[in-house]
C-alpha cells in the first residue's frame, strides 16, 4: 500500500486555502487542484509498504508523539516550485511552527531509517501542496495572479495536536486517502 505521514488540517484551514485555489483559478490555467478534503503538510512520504511495516511506522509515531508537544502553526504565504516565472508546484509555506515541524520530521526520517525506509535527501521544506501546473496555457495571467497573492494575508492559524498516517489509493477521479493511524501529541 501507498502511505505517508502527514499533519491533517483543519476544515477552516482548508477552506481558506480552496478561497486562495478559487482566485487562482481565474487565470485559466490548467492546474491540477488539490481538493479540499485532501490538503495536508506532508512530514514523510513512505512509497510502497507492507501490512508489517505500516504497523511498525504506527508505534514509531506513538513513541514520537510522546515525546512532542502540541504546537501552533500559520500559513504565511503562496508560492511556488521551482521558480516564480515557471511554476510547476503551488504550495503555501509556514511561518509559525516551521521549527517545531523540521524537528518532527527529523524524528520521523530518524526513526523510518531504522526500519528500512531510506532518509529523504533534500532538505525538508515546510509547505503545503494545493496545486500542479498542467500545462503551460495562461502561465503568465497564473504568474501575474500568484504575484497579486503574495502578500495577501492568511487566516490559517491552528493547533498542530496530531500526526496522520495515511493510505493513498490511486483512482482515476485522483488520490483517496484514508487515515491507518492517528496519534496526539503531548498537551503542556
Amino acid at each position: 500500500m501507498r502511505c505517508f505521514i502527514a499533519i491533517d488540517l483543519p476544515d477552516r484551514v482548508k477552506s481558506e486555502l480552496v478561497g486562495l485555489q478559487n482566485e487562482l483559478k481565474a487565470s485559466g490555467a490548467q492546474v491540477k487542484w488539490t481538493e479540499a478534503p485532501n490538503i495536508h503538510l506532508t512530514l514523510k512520504f513512505l512509497g510502497e509498504i507492507n501490512e508489517g511495516i505500516a504497523q511498525e511506522i504506527s508505534r514509531l509515531l506513538k513513541n514520537i508523539s510522546e515525546n512532542t508537544t502540541c504546537f501552533k502553526m500559520d500559513i504565511k504565504s503562496i508560492g511556488v516550485f521551482p521558480k516564480p516565472n515557471f511554476p510547476r508546484i503551488i504550495w503555501v509555506g509556514v511561518n509559525k511552527g516551521d521549527k517545531e515541524i523540521k524537528d518532527l520530521v527529523r524524528s520521523i526520517e530518524d526513526g523510518v531509517e531504522k526500519i528500512g525506509i531510506a532518509k529523504e535527501e533534500r532538505e525538508f521544506s515546510s509547505h503545503i501542496t494545493i496545486g500542479r501546473v498542467k500545462s503551460t496555457l495562461n502561465k503568465d495571467k497564473l504568474v501575474n495572479a500568484l504575484k497579486a497573492l503574495e502578500n495577501k494575508p492568511i487566516n490559517a492559524e491552528f493547533l498542530v495536536d496530531r500526526i496522520t498516517l495515511f493510505k493513498s489509493s490511486l483512482t482515476s477521479q485522483g488520490p483517496v486517502y484514508e487515515a491507518l493511524t492517528k496519534v496526539n501529541l503531548k498537551t503542556t
